[in-house]
């Protein structure tokens, strides 16, 4: 009996459809077929991270009747797991000619010459894709997922990127802007929503003075318009008698994170240079709200993220590594390490010890003060995510003054037209209508 030929296949397979069926039988009518399933490493390098995780994917995969194996596609190079197998051929579909996936083509191509493979390409099935699929059911039901995907992000990524976020039309801008760098989609992965932006917002002093019932009123505005994760700044956490009650607001809205600092009576922003009357909360106290949160938590998915004033308000090293500890072992799932420095020397000499911990949990940075701090430097020091806090906020701001300043010394628009956007643009590029 003639040997089958072995008939490799690449797919994400995220939510599988008719399109993906069609290929899989075509490629069964050229042998056994392996599916190089693709992990949530991989596919999150080039587009959002999969609904369904790595394991779910596989069961529905390997269980299709044309399918004979499944193994996985670790990243968009398709050579390890070629050399590996060696197939007689690839079958892809036509529309990695050109785009982010045109030099894996050319890699595949190359490669199958070595044993003389051989790659056959198919048109794919017009009108469906998986995500035509994933934007139906996030405009049907933006809470999808959503809770869970921070906690995916930070095991699928190498880095994670966060920015304020004090608008449905910010959020809508968020979600869609990227830009294509080294074959890879850079863009960010989810919103912060600051309780700074939320106070100046409404001209307000930073002071905890907007009720929580008004921030989840605007959050859920913002959810309405999009379905990346959202990280909640919580400030000091409020009462500990509060806590379960706001942690359960924030879990059923869809919330992913809560960031809560180690300062305890009327707030004052870290960035302030005077901290005099600052005082930070006692270990003890604080490892006490950590615990009350993890209890009250529905899911693990729900991610507990402790910020910590150490270097702020001039306590040093030893300190912040103490408390990072101390947090770490009482349920925080993340450490913020704050710095109020135009360098990030302290809060790398942090990471550099904390690293080294047996209770080392992912550490979150907030580069407002040291801005001149490149991305790649943070990540080499260990740093899972970033959070751009209150950009958007500040260039708001200061556009605002610019444009009214002028169309007061001018006593008309004009001057400003070049500085703004047309109306036609935001409603039909931005919002779509």
């Amino acid at each position: 009996m003639k040997k089958k030929k072995l008939v490799y296949i690449a797919l994400a397979a995220d939510l599988l459809h008719e399109g993906h069926i069609n290929i899989l039988k075509k490629a069964a009518q050229h042998g056994n077929v392996v599916v190089g399933l693709l992990t949530d490493e991989a596919i999150s390098s080039y587009k959002k991270i999969p609904l369904l995780d790595y394991d779910a994917r596989e069961s529905i995969v390997k269980n299709l009747k044309m399918v004979k194996k499944v193994i996985p596609q670790s990243t968009m190079d398709y050579r390890p797991n070629l050399e590996k197998i060696r197939p007689n051929i690839v079958v892809h579909g036509k529309d990695w000619k050109s785009g982010i996936l045109k030099n894996s083509r050319k890699q595949v191509i190359r490669e199958l010459k070595k044993w003389s493979g051989k790659l056959i390409e198919y048109p794919y099935t017009k009108n469906i894709s998986s995500s035509i699929i994933k934007s139906k059911i996030s405009q049907s039901n933006k809470q999808f997922s959503r809770t869970s995907l921070l906690s995916r992000l930070i095991k699928v990524k190498k880095f994670v990127r966060i920015i304020e976020t004090h608008s449905p039309l910010v959020g809508h801008i968020v979600e869609k802007i990227n830009i294509k760098k080294n074959n890879k989609i850079i863009e960010f992965d989810g919103f912060w929503s600051s309780s700074l932006t939320d106070s100046l917002l409404r001209a307000k002093p930073d002071d905890q003075s907007v009720e929580l019932s008004t921030r989840i009123t605007a959050l859920n505005e913002l959810f309405d318009v999009t379905s990346k994760p959202l990280i909640f700044d919580g400030d000091n956490g409020g009462e500990p008698n509060h806590l379960r009650h706001k942690i359960n607001s924030l879990e059923r809205l869809g919330v992913s994170a809560i960031v809560i600092e180690d300062k305890i009576g009327p707030k004052i922003n870290s960035l302030s240079k005077n901290q005099n009357k600052s005082i930070q909360d006692k270990i003890k106290n604080f490892t006490k709200k950590i615990k009350i949160i993890t209890n009250a938590r529905k899911s693990k998915t729900f991610l507990i993220i402790a910020r910590i004033e150490s270097f702020v308000l001039g306590k040093g090293l030893n300190d912040s590594l103490r408390r990072a500890r101390e947090y770490s072992k009482a349920g925080a799932d993340a450490i913020l390490i704050h710095s109020k420095q135009d360098h990030p020397k302290e809060i790398f000499k942090f990471a550099k010890e904390f690293r080294k911990s047996p209770y080392f949990k992912p550490m979150v940075s907030v580069p407002s003060s040291y801005s001149k701090t490149y991305e790649k430097e943070l990540i080499k020091n260990g740093f899972s995510i970033v959070i751009y806090a209150n950009h958007f906020m500040r260039g708001y701001y200061k556009t605002i003054n610019e444009i009214a300043l002028k169309i007061l010394n001018n006593s008309r628009s004009y001057e400003v037209e070049n500085k703004i956007t047309p109306i036609k643009k935001i409603l039909e590029k931005s919002i779509g209508f």
